[in-house]
């Protein structure tokens, strides 16, 4: 038995020796040799790992960090090299007590020396360029030219330029065939060829990015035959040059779009028209005209309506329903407490969009004590009658200089809160006044009430005691209704 143990050990050992010679053969030179001259016990473990999960590890450092391991040793020296992406932020490489801009170029002239330096590095998959603070655009394109833009499958620009003078993208880029994502940010001029093509690119993003002229958005667009989330922030002062201009979203496969409209003047316009769309977040005014078609398909939304400028309150409340109303086939709405503020202003609520299909509405954004927020919740639950889910998230929003807008009580309820919500949500409860008003009315209408879950705000314990106890003596119509904080719960 004693001489049959010993002949399985003999078999394991020599199986194990056959296996490492055999991974030995398939390592790197640069990992052979660190195995073969390190033959100490205490031997340099990680080091000893293949390159290509070195890379790995090293593309989750700062750029910073991942090229000062190259000092480490001669087996560190080309391994950044081998990491496909390189984001070159200026906050990061560069201190504030620092010439930044100067400071940042010679930073990043550093990196690409280094790189250029290796034999065969790692041809780049993803590149960020952040340049916050006076960019100088010929360092942008020098870097850009530097780069194998046929091999970049996700590009990041945000830049700053000193004298306002916008950066003029090489012309190179408009025609990638592997870009997947794209996204510019700040003073970047988009002025696309007639013939640009972007094959791939699934992703785009833009922000207060400067549109050389009426078509250049609308080209851009069109260059990418399967796009399918667009982000798109535009400002006022990007679009002061063009005396009248409308942004046209026409894509048949968009599926995610996010359009903050930052623009005051009635002059410039929007029309989308996704017939693909399922999520579809609006921030912004409501001034000019806009066209909103083929949404049917749209089954989240988010939306920030900001307060109106030139029109009366009344027809910028009619103009907001309106916007609502392509969206009726959604299933899960968000609106900011602002936005239900301006709603209650429009005089014929009756006529509002009824959105049939609508099972989560959640309200985010302050609550003043100056506005009887529950009006604004109820025209809402009107037009919701299958609606389920109802949650409200405290979160930091610009306030209201409306005047107060209390509505009449209906003789009514809502037929969503007569059979069909069974929950609702409170992110943030400070315990105030005007927040406990909103739970006491929903208490006392919900008939189907399931689940009242409360999350406190910072630390409301020693105030806890005393919300439980005004909350008991509320009437529900549910009474199988359980309310429940963060911490414990009570019947």
């Amino acid at each position: 038995m004693e001489q049959r143990r010993e002949r399985q050990r003999i078999e394991r050992t020599e199986r194990a020796a056959r296996r490492d010679q055999t991974q030995r053969k398939c390592l790197s030179s640069a990992r052979q040799n660190a195995l073969t001259t390190n033959t100490d016990t205490d031997t340099d473990i990680i080091s000893t790992l293949p390159d290509t999960l070195l890379s790995h590890i090293l593309s989750f450092l700062p750029i910073g960090d991942s090229v000062a391991t190259s000092i480490l040793s001669n087996r560190w020296r080309s391994l950044w090299t081998l990491v496909p992406n390189l984001c070159l932020d200026q906050r990061e490489l560069t201190n504030e007590e620092e010439d930044q801009k100067l400071r940042f170029v010679d930073i990043v002239f550093r990196i690409w020396t280094l790189r250029n330096a290796i034999s065969n590095p790692t041809p780049l998959r993803k590149l960020c360029i952040c340049w916050h603070n006076n960019c100088l655009p010929f360092y942008v394109d020098t870097w850009l030219r530097a780069t194998n833009l046929r091999d970049l499958q996700q590009l990041f620009l945000s830049i700053l330029t000193s004298f306002k003078t916008p950066f003029e993208l090489p012309r190179s880029l408009y025609f990638s065939t592997k870009l997947v994502v794209l996204k510019f940010a700040g003073d970047i001029n988009l002025n696309p060829p007639p013939a640009c093509a972007l094959p791939c690119l699934r992703i785009l993003g833009l922000r207060g990015v400067i549109l050389a002229n009426q078509d250049s958005l609308s080209t851009f667009l069109t260059a990418c035959p399967v796009l399918h989330d667009l982000s798109l922030t535009l400002f006022g002062i990007s679009l002061e040059h063009l005396e009248e201009f409308s942004v046209t979203v026409l894509v048949p496969t968009l599926k995610i779009l996010y359009l903050d409209w930052q623009v005051r003047s009635p002059s410039y316009k929007f029309h989308v028209n996704t017939p693909a769309l399922e999520y579809f977040c609006f921030t912004g005014f409501l001034n000019g005209d806009y066209v909103l078609e083929n949404l049917h398909n749209v089954v989240e939304c988010v939306l920030q309506f900001e307060q109106r400028t030139s029109l009366s309150i009344e027809d910028y409340a009619k103009k907001s329903w309106n916007f609502m109303r392509p969206l009726y086939n959604v299933i899960s709405m968000e609106l900011s407490t602002i936005t239900a503020q301006i709603l209650c202003y429009d005089s014929n609520h009756e006529d509002g969009p009824t959105f049939h299909n609508l099972s989560s509405l959640k309200f985010f954004g302050g609550i003043s004590s100056e506005w009887y927020v529950w009006d604004g919740v109820r025209l809402l639950l009107y037009r919701a009658p299958k609606l389920q889910i109802l949650s409200f998230e405290k979160s930091h929003l610009l306030g209201s200089n409306l005047r107060p807008k209390c509505l009449e009580e209906p003789l009514d309820v809502p037929e969503c809160l007569s059979s069909h919500l069974s929950t609702c949500l409170y992110k943030g409860f400070d315990g105030k006044e005007e927040e406990m008003e909103l739970v006491r009315q929903i208490l006392k209408a919900a008939k189907v009430l399931k689940s009242m879950k409360i999350s406190v705000n910072g630390c409301l314990d020693s105030k806890k005691l005393r919300v439980c106890k005004e909350l008991r003596k509320f009437q529900r119509s549910s009474q199988n209704c359980e309310i429940a904080f963060e911490e414990g719960r009570f019947t």
